[in-house]
């Protein structure tokens, strides 16, 4: 998710580069002015309340403001992102969002201010003024709402400065050049984005195969739990000599095990793009586990695929491939088959309704050559990749 908050003063040709951003980047705007008259068009409670305020002179409070926007937000989940315009006008705002932010399982990606010199700003309101036809793009009006500006906002970004997400521009530039210098630093952070797929499928929907090759292609990191377990065991480590003790005794590796190889190989792959999930979640838990294990490293789940096969399809590609050297555990039966696709059913079934009711679940068609379900899943992740780029 890219969320961006855009300053400038009065006349910094912030509405221009807002409407160029939200369009680039499929971002939802937010302005507190124009939330709050949305509200109170619809007569909500929360516009009510407020046209009550504004109706006795007052001021709308930040209580009403934050919940208007925490409401905007959650309304409106197919969002990349979003744009705030006009919020955080004051330094305890800032923390208002900041904790919102926290609230909502995302962060302010940056804060870019439009800077221009006040007698530029000056002068671009009273040309405007001249066909605007507004009451307030007189100079002496102009010079107030600036002084405003500068006396409550100095504070706002020296709180994003601290944070290190502050990013200032020239704003007196060509309309083109502060776009190309807003897109450099968007590009910039986004670049810091670890783009992680998580990828389902019964066994036997090739999941393995077609997990590898994604990687490979989109220079991703592959990551198979059962991968990782043997990889443990063939280097005789002491996690290693645990899972083999936990195999000979028919026990199941427990998630602590898995979590602390998944947080390890997180930890210690720098420089990638971003993960891919093989085997891992299984169950709920496993779900929960995996999307704080990504919160504690500043990252998230970009984006789920299942890879649907029908039953029948299933048992014989499963049937076939237990006469090859790829045979698993479980294929040399036809009733430890079905045993592992009822488990399947019962236990990852349920992660995937969770996901698919939070994030949305592309489902593929897995039924045909390889090449040509990579080439469906590829289309897909390149649809995702371009909300990140």
């Amino acid at each position: 998710m890219l969320n961006i908050a855009l300053f400038g003063p009065p006349g910094a040709g912030k509405g221009t580069q807002s409407e160029f951003l939200i369009n680039k980047y499929n971002l939802f705007y937010i302005s507190t002015g124009d939330l709050l008259r949305n509200e109170i068009a619809n007569k909500s409670k929360l516009g009510l309340e407020a046209q009550s305020i504004i109706a006795s002179g007052g001021l709308v409070s930040d209580e009403i403001i934050v919940q208007i926007i925490e409401k905007t937000i959650t309304e409106n989940p197919d969002s990349n992102g979003f744009l705030f315009d006009g919020f955080p006008r004051t330094y305890i705002q800032a923390y208002i969002l900041e904790g919102l932010m926290i609230k909502l399982n995302t962060s302010l990606n940056c804060l870019i201010s439009l800077e221009v010199d006040e007698e530029v700003s000056v002068s671009r309101l009273l040309n405007r003024g001249k066909t605007s036809g507004r009451a307030d793009d007189n100079e002496v009006v102009i010079r107030n709402r600036l002084k405003e500006y500068n006396d409550k906002t100095l504070p706002v970004l020296q709180f994003y400065k601290d944070k290190g997400v502050y990013f200032g521009l020239k704003g007196d530039e060509s309309i083109e050049e502060v776009n190309k210098n807003i897109q450099k630093i968007i590009k910039e952070e986004l670049s810091k984005s670890l783009f992680n797929l998580v990828l389902f499928g019964y066994p036997g929907s090739g999941r393995g195969s077609q997990g590898i090759a994604l990687a490979k292609k989109y220079d991703l990191e592959y990551l198979a739990t059962g991968q990782m377990l043997d990889q443990e065991i063939q280097k005789s480590s002491e996690i290693g000599k645990r899972i083999v003790e936990l195999y000979e005794n028919g026990e199941l590796v427990p998630d602590e095990i898995v979590v602390q190889l998944i947080e390890k190989k997180i930890a210690n792959s720098n420089g990638v793009k971003g993960f891919i999930f093989k085997g891992f979640p299984r169950t709920l838990v496993q779900s929960y586990i995996l999307d704080g294990l990504l919160k504690k490293h500043g990252s998230a789940i970009s984006q789920i695929i299942e890879i649907e096969v029908p039953t029948l399809e299933l048992i014989s590609r499963l049937d076939k491939r237990s006469k090859t050297d790829r045979c698993m555990p479980y294929d040399n039966n036809t009733s430890k088959i079905v045993k592992r696709l009822q488990e399947h059913e019962i236990k990852t079934v349920p992660v995937i309704e969770k996901y698919n009711q939070l994030h949305g679940v592309k489902k593929i068609d897995g039924v045909g050559e390889f090449d040509t379900v990579l080439e469906r899943i590829s289309i897909e992740l390149e649809s995702a990749l371009k909300h990140l780029r």
